[in-house]
């Protein structure tokens, strides 16, 4: 099947590129010329898994770059539309870009059109896309408006789209169905899995996933429900991990107690620094303004996002509690990006964390593997980017573990310990066993445990070991 997918940024690059891995002829559209050329180039602009393999596969032949949005539309046969929806001052998604794109799709109809939402947007999206067709004068019965919300995990975006939980379509006739059933096709019968180039599978994969069919409204609100839903189990966690510390408890064995229920599952239940990227703080806000409108105060929302704020708080305090003063200290960063396997710094707990730290007066030098180039930008020349995690321990009076690289919970200890002036890491994503770190000859803070150390910890830092007095 001919698909256009209008914007080339995260969502629209990842399903274009997949689309034609699945067999489709495929036109990715933006008005971005400098993007538009480095695409043609066959640059890759973000980190991601597998993406420069398709891209590399499928450019030039199954999957082109264009800036006429016209002629890409009359040549296919669905358009998705991935365009941003960025937060209003208010919280509200801002969807000015989808309206311009509905415009734009209307004057050049010139058959039946599946369009189709991608973007993450409320509720009630898809009749004002019509709306806006119609209104610009394409007629009734030349299109429908579908939804098909994505369900992507940076760093395992294109996994998640070729091996999905699950494929939602949102339609509101049959005709509109079939036609997201033929796109899906090779994945929803298993055909797509039986290819020798098919890209690996991934643990955990159903093959093949259950594909969905929903009303339009009804596929808009999954989406910002699933997210929400996320969203709140990494804040609920994060919350008896502050028990934890509390009254001694490690938050590691309650989790493994508490996900071993098939009812609740052991995923997104990880402690830490809180939830960020362009995802969850975006939906989350958007689903609580979705709310307002239709008359229900959701305020579990706005406890979830308490909850993630007021963790940064409590790391910040647990890094004063081992250092006891910040002003003229020097801190080694380990993780800019939002999470590990990706460079997006969006909403960036790190960021966010390394912010309050730059105003206390600490200096500080970085590392991440992926993400320094953005974060520099994002930071100016206030910190100091490494090349390694080596480097930017070398003389700090503790280290920062902020994102769960992998490679950050491999490193060597005997040489991390001799690059630091202070054995001292306060680690935000408990990448390491506590007795380990302690044997190892570290003073080892985590979140949600006790923390360890080669002596007994005493004064103000004993105090994440007590039930009262807790400063961390």
């Amino acid at each position: 099947m001919q698909i256009a997918v209008v914007g080339s940024g995260y969502v629209g690059l990842v399903a274009g590129a997949c689309f034609a891995d699945l067999g489709h002829d495929v036109i990715v559209v933006d008005n971005d010329q400098k993007k538009l050329s480095a695409l043609n180039r066959g640059e890759v602009p973000i980190h991601e898994k597998f993406l420069p393999e398709l891209l590399h596969r499928h450019r030039g032949v199954r999957l082109k770059f264009s800036d006429d949005l016209e002629t890409a539309v009359r040549a296919s046969s669905a358009i998705f539309v991935a365009v941003g929806t960025p937060p209003t001052e208010h919280g509200e998604a801002d969807l000015s870009y989808v309206e311009s794109v509905a415009r734009g799709i209307s004057g050049a109809i010139n058959s039946y059109k599946v369009v189709v939402e991608k973007s993450t947007v409320p509720v009630y999206t898809s009749d004002w896309v019509r709306k806006i067709i119609l209104r610009n004068g394409a007629e009734a019965e030349e299109f429908d408006v579908a939804s098909n919300p994505e369900f992507l995990r940076e760093g395992t975006a294109v996994t998640d789209f070729l091996y999905p939980d699950r494929i939602v379509v949102g339609a509101d006739t049959p005709q509109c169905a079939a036609v997201l059933r033929e796109i899906y096709a090779p994945l929803a019968d298993g055909s797509y899995y039986m290819r020798p180039d098919a890209i690996p599978r991934p643990d955990r994969a159903q093959i093949p996933p259950p594909l969905i069919v929903t009303s339009a409204k009804s596929a808009e609100l999954i989406k910002h429900a699933s997210n929400a839903f996320l969203a709140m189990k990494i804040s609920f966690i994060n919350a008896v991990a502050s028990i934890c510390e509390s009254v001694g408890a490690n938050v590691q064995q309650v989790c493994q107690g508490i996900g071993t229920d098939s009812r609740i599952g052991p995923r997104f239940l990880s402690p830490g620094v809180g939830y960020g990227g362009s995802c969850f703080p975006k939906d989350l806000m958007a689903f609580r303004a979705v709310a307002r409108e239709c008359g229900y105060d959701f305020r579990l929302l706005d406890e979830v996002m308490r909850i993630n704020e007021e963790q940064r708080h409590r790391f910040i305090r647990k890094v004063r509690s081992a250092l006891w003063t910040l002003r003229g200290k020097k801190l080694g960063v380990l993780g800019l990006a939002f999470k590990g396997g990706t460079d997006d710094i969006r909403e960036s707990p790190a960021i966010l964390l390394i912010h309050s730290l730059l105003q206390e007066g600490c200096q500080i030098a970085a590392y991440d593997p992926a993400a320094r180039e953005r974060a520099q930008e994002a930071l100016n020349s206030s910190v100091t980017m490494t090349e390694d995690a080596y480097e930017a321990a070398q003389g700090a009076d503790a280290l920062l573990i902020l994102t769960e690289w992998e490679e950050f919970g491999a490193l060597d200890l005997n040489r991390l310990k001799a690059e630091l002036k202070y054995p001292i890491i306060i680690d935000g994503r408990n990448l390491y066993d506590p007795e380990i770190m302690a044997a190892a000859g570290f003073t080892y803070y985590s979140v949600g445990r006790p923390a360890a150390s080669p002596e007994p910890i005493s004064g103000r830092a004993a105090d994440t070991r007590t039930k009262k007095g807790t400063r961390s």
